[in-house]
């Protein structure tokens, strides 16, 4: 009997100068975050972070964040130098690990142009399309045609050596606000000589180094291309001119990938990577509009992990091949769950922007629900603490919440014998009340998978039971994971009984007024906010914290993307403001240095905090000869946090 697959077209191959790709399924360039710190090259952990995708059945994995010119170029500390052939060894092994298993490799060429701060930083000159001052106070001047020369040479050198290495294709970064978009907009290039004014001059630098890098890497090497099909925001150019654009580069490469927006613009970053507050396949509709006036093959990017939204973008033609970033940090393995039938096994990005988050903070890649990115040696078993065959115990679980149910997925596939106990009717913990907000509805589905995967791998779930330290004692268990969580913190205001907890509205929407008070500006606040304002177009709800500014919990992107959602709806934010009182009527509170005033309320709720349950969570310590206490009854935290430690 012959195998019926499911997604024909996404799992078709595609040649691309006469290199056969396996399917039309791409892993999106994405930084090299654990570099090197004294020289900016790959160390182990950026090979075994490239490789896991190349495992997991992309058909290429692109490394991203390559500068070609490292002096006059780069525009953040962690890009790879490609103009520095002391890189040869470290990259040679980098394109290795990609290729061994199959998958093409390809490398991201990046030039910042006049957004080069790193290397101003450095003391060096840095250039772009017209002389100006940028916001750090570097003098950016205008290219000559020499070092616009001097540039494309780079370009070039830099392809040439990437494919000395062992890659198999080159990416040109002609997007996001870098080098070559600076040139292509007619918004920012404002040049009168052969480097503006037409679209043909203003595509000049992007045509001449792709014909530069075709001249040194020969025909039989693909050349992709990242371009903006819109930059998304009031003072950038719009699809009409990200059509042009792509015109002017067909048959000049291989491969143009559509993506969108500017890096400059702050509230632009979360549509080039798509927050939750967007549709899945945001930007399909750029790629798809291009597609329509080129020969070229297109690629599209942005919120893609649905394998069937893949599938039907390559089968109805709106793009050629589908290209996935964060979906591959969330699950390496979707193409190959994809391509066996496995569909439903797939941990699918939340769009949480953890991932981006942790990277701007930290320099590493970490997601909220794969705790394997960014620690991919010592998932094999291979880091410091090798991890040894498992010697079967019987592991009791005290908590059904993101770390409880990670715990046990793991200690399973470990092989221990595990019972978790949860006195909730469902497993999911405090995050099942968002299980009706549309911006979390990804996050209501990874925990069904979770719930799923428990049943699979044969733990005993007991749901609506709490378990008593007597009870425990009875089950003579070898280990105890206590992961009880954290209860919502009722503040001592007077009139506290007029007011409802963020929980309890979550769930009882019909319940709240047109009016609302929401006391706490966190991110349960502010995204209580937010939901309750998209129920009702009449509610006017303003948001009471005491501090300064809003908080993010630690979610910088997210936080920054919640920011501009705010403003859509009829939500008043008011901060350093102390309530004093909730009444029938409304909540009394004062500015600093100002009057106490009256703000009219229907509903008064509050979002004050949480209070980890370690007292609870302290009258099993003894129990087991191990214990272990995680997530939230340590210190309230988040999802990343919570199913990080279940799972280590």
């Amino acid at each position: 009997m012959s195998y019926s697959i499911r997604y024909p077209h996404l799992f078709s191959p595609i040649t691309l100068a006469g290199t056969l790709f396996s399917s039309r399924l791409f892993a999106s360039p994405t930084g090299a975050a654990q570099l090197s710190e004294t020289n900016q090259f790959p160390t182990a952990d950026t090979y075994a972070y490239f490789e896991r995708k190349a495992m997991g059945g992309a058909a290429s994995v692109c490394v991203g964040d390559a500068v070609v010119d490292f002096e006059r170029g780069r525009p953040n500390p962690n890009h790879m130098p490609l103009d520095n052939p002391k890189l040869r060894d470290s990259f040679a092994r980098l394109a290795d690990s990609i290729t061994k298993y199959g998958a093409v490799a390809s490398v991201e060429l990046q030039h910042g142009g006049g957004a080069s701060k790193d290397s101003a930083s450095r003391g060096h000159q840095i250039y772009g399309v017209t002389e100006f001052t940028d916001s750090d106070g570097n003098l950016v001047l205008p290219y000559t045609d020499e070092i616009l020369e001097d540039v494309i040479r780079k370009y070039a050198e830099a392809a040439a050596f990437a494919k000395r290495c062992g890659f198999g294709m080159v990416t040109v970064h002609g997007g996001h606000g870098w080098l070559i978009s600076q040139f292509v907009s007619s918004i920012h290039n404002t040049r009168t000589d052969k480097w503006g004014g037409s679209i043909e001059n203003r595509c000049r630098l992007p045509v001449a180094i792709l014909d530069a890098i075709r001249k040194a890497v020969g025909p039989r090497f693909p050349i992709e291309i990242r371009i903006s099909g819109s930059e998304c925001h009031a003072n950038g150019y719009d699809l009409d001119e990200g059509i042009a654009i792509a015109k002017q580069l067909d048959g000049h490469c291989d491969l143009i990938h559509v993506s969108a927006g500017d890096h400059e613009v702050p509230e632009v970053f979360t549509v080039t990577h798509p927050s939750m507050f967007l549709p899945d396949g945001a930007n399909v509709k750029y790629a798809a509009e291009i597609k329509k006036h080129v020969k070229t093959p297109v690629a599209t990017v942005g919120a893609l992990a649905d394998p069937e939204l893949l599938e039907d973008i390559i089968a109805s033609g709106k793009a050629d091949v589908v290209e996935l970033a964060r979906a591959l940090i969330a699950d390496p393995d979707l193409p190959k769950k994809a391509r066996e039938g496995r569909s439903d096994e797939i941990n699918k990005c939340i769009r949480c922007l953890t991932c981006f988050s942790h990277l701007m903070q930290t320099g590493q890649f970490y997601c909220a629900i794969n705790p394997e990115i960014g620690r991919e040696i010592d998932a094999r078993g291979q880091g410091v603490h090798k991890l040894e065959p498992a010697e079967r115990k019987n592991v009791l679980i005290i908590g059904g919440g993101p770390g409880g149910m990670q715990s046990a997925i793991t200690a399973a596939q470990r092989g221990h014998n595990v019972t978790l106990y949860e006195k909730r009717a469902v497993l999911g913990g405090a995050l099942r009340c968002e299980d009706e907000v549309p911006f979390k509805i990804h996050t209501a589905e990874y925990l069904n998978r979770q719930a799923k995967k428990l049943e699979t791998l044969g733990v005993s779930v007991n749901l609506l039971s709490e378990i008593t330290p007597e009870s425990a004692s009875k089950m003579n268990p070898d280990t105890i994971i206590a992961a009880f969580g954290a209860e919502s913190v009722t503040p001592p205001l007077p009139g506290i009984e007029y007011a409802i907890e963020s929980t309890y509205a979550y769930t009882h929407t019909t319940a709240i007024g047109e009016n609302v008070i929401i006391i706490g500006g966190g991110l349960v606040g502010t995204e209580l906010a937010l939901y309750l304002a998209m129920l009702c177009k009449n509610r006017k709800i303003t948001i009471l914290e005491a501090l300064p500014s809003a908080s993010d919990g630690g979610n910088i992107l997210h936080g920054l993307a919640l920011s501009y959602e705010l403003p859509k709806y009829p939500i008043t934010q008011m901060f350093s403001v102390a309530v004093k009182e909730i009444t029938s009527s409304g909540v009394s509170a004062a500015s600093a240095g100002g009057a106490t005033q009256l703000y009219p309320a229907d509903t008064v709720i509050y979002a004050t905090g949480m209070r980890p349950l370690r007292t609870e969570a302290d009258k099993f310590r003894f129990i087991a000869p191990q214990f272990f206490q995680i997530g939230d009854c340590v210190t309230p935290a988040n999802i990343y946090k919570a199913v990080s430690d279940g799972h280590y």
